[in-house]
């Protein structure tokens, strides 16, 4: 191509000043147009920085962010404007490019680069400024995919979880509407960030996951749940029979303390057997209803009827010992009062020891109630002299002032205790 270079009459002279002032406008060219193209390569990349913040947050640092990046957009087209105006202006091509248009030429376009590598540097501080909020943003989108993808796995072993129980035979209707419920928050994670934003996306993706887990968890269990209602209605049957069983027990028990004792000591009991057969019947009922729940698998009400159940037999299985125990007691104590007094005395004596220890006299907040408490004894000893005594009563009172003095017992130590401390 040399040879073809000279020939004609088109020739160029390639050497004098004109020639090294027109390489000099074109190396102003060649600057601003490398200026001009890493402005615009440095804008794409604030510009996916911008969406990528302003995709996950909305508060006002994000919003001022995306202000600030429309005003800078403005500034870059003026100065593109300018550089693409002088380009435009000078043809360096031109054979009769004279030294004082090159020079003209060198001087717009290096003008229009230093303006087009300030704004650059304004957009490369701009952009040094928004990396808290990036960092942010990114954190968020990094959380977004896995968190999606969670849920719908989540979902998937919940429904799984409901087929493996059906086919076991159990409905568990309740757990499948409440998987159903889920599907339009499926819906709505299916249509994406784009749609519903970032962080809702995130937060319904999440409550996703924890209620369908909560749904697999609960049909996994229900099995066990089954199994376990089956054994307390067994167990409560039979609970209940024997109840029943020693129910009928009681009235020779109350024969005999009406035989042997003052009607003090027994009469409160008078209605234990009418009242344990009422509390059996109901419990019976209870029972009845607790199966018939079950065999709907209604589980909730099935556990509720059975917990009714099992305190109405606590109760019956209470009031039904009380009668022997009664009897038991009243037999020891008219058998020998001496125990029960002495272990009383004792009681009291042991704790006028620690209201004594260390003190030359009693705190009067605890010498008052044991002394209330040795003479509400002396005088539970005295009633007993008559030809009927109440022995009931005197186990009562008895009972009474072992618990006042077990009462200053735990007072003095907490008293002693919190000084100690």
């Amino acid at each position: 191509m040399a040879p073809a270079a000279f020939a004609g009459g088109g020739t160029r002279r390639w050497f004098g000043r004109g020639e090294s002032q027109r390489a000099d406008a074109q190396a102003a060219k060649d600057a601003a147009a490398a200026a001009f193209y890493e402005l615009d390569t440095a804008q794409r990349d604030l510009r996916i920085t911008i969406e990528t913040i302003t995709a996950v947050d909305d508060s006002p640092p994000a919003r001022r962010a995306a202000e600030e990046y429309h005003a800078f957009g403005k500034r870059i087209d003026e100065v593109s404007h300018h550089y693409i105006t002088a380009v435009d202006s000078h043809d360096l091509d031109r054979d009769d490019l004279d030294g004082a248009a090159a020079a003209r030429a060198r001087a717009d376009l290096t003008r229009a680069k230093e303006e087009l590598e300030r704004v650059k540097s304004d957009l490369d501080r701009f952009a040094h400024g928004l990396a808290p909020l990036l960092q942010t943003a990114e954190t968020q989108l990094a959380r977004l995919a896995p968190a999606v993808e969670r849920a719908r796995q989540t979902l998937l072993a919940a429904s799984n979880a409901l087929d493996t129980v059906r086919a076991q035979g159990l409905k568990a209707d309740d757990l499948a509407a409440r998987l159903a419920a889920l599907g339009p928050e499926l819906t709505k994670l299916n249509q994406g960030a784009g749609k519903h934003g970032v962080q809702d996306t995130i937060r319904r993706a999440d409550d996703v996951r924890r209620k369908a887990d909560d749904v697999r968890s609960e049909a996994e269990r229900l099995p066990e749940k089954a199994a376990e209602i089956d054994k307390r209605l067994v167990s409560l049957r039979t609970r209940a029979q024997a109840i029943t069983t020693r129910a009928g027990k009681v009235d020779p028990v109350l024969s005999e303390l009406r035989r042997r004792y003052s009607a003090a000591c027994w009469q409160d009991l008078q209605r234990v057997p009418e009242q344990a057969a009422q509390s059996v019947r109901q419990a019976e009922v209870k029972l009845r209803e607790a199966q018939q729940a079950r065999d709907e698998q209604r589980w909730a009400d099935a556990t509720s009827l059975l917990a009714t159940v099992r305190a109405l037999l606590n109760t019956t299985d209470e009031a039904v010992s009380a009668a022997g125990d009664r009897l038991q007691r009243l037999d020891a104590v008219s058998f020998d009062r001496q125990q029960e007094i002495e272990r009383t005395r004792f009681a009291i004596r042991d704790a006028q020891r620690l209201a004594m220890a260390g003190r030359s006299t009693p705190d009067p907040r605890h010498a008052g109630p044991l002394d209330d408490a040795v003479a509400r004894l002396d005088r539970a000893v005295a009633s007993l002299e008559g030809r009927h005594p109440d022995w009931w009563h005197f186990l009562t009172e008895t009972e009474a002032v072992r618990r006042t003095a077990a009462r200053v017992v735990q007072e003095i130590r907490e008293a002693r205790g919190g000084a100690g401390g």
